[in-house]
């Protein structure tokens, strides 16, 4: 994954604010905006960007799984 706006990428991507992502990676703004805006993210910012954006597919995976399932469920019976 490149660091180059990645911040700003995943934010677009997810349609997340900046200060949103900060949240949920558990760092400050100010952190996030540094890293937005520089694009010199640590080794271990980048590590926790890789795995929230692998939760969140994963979760979209899921739900889309469970929608399947109730389809199926729905002409199953």
């Amino acid at each position: 994954m490149s660091n180059e706006n990645i911040i700003k990428r995943v934010c677009k991507e997810l349609g997340l604010t900046q200060k949103e992502l900060a949240e949920r990676l558990g760092v400050s703004k100010p952190t996030i905006e540094r890293w937005a805006s520089k694009g010199d993210i640590p080794e271990n910012g980048i590590k926790m960007i890789e795995i929230f954006l692998e939760n969140q597919k994963l979760k979209k995976e899921l739900e889309e799984i469970k929608t399947a399932l109730k389809i199926l469920n729905k002409y199953a019976k």
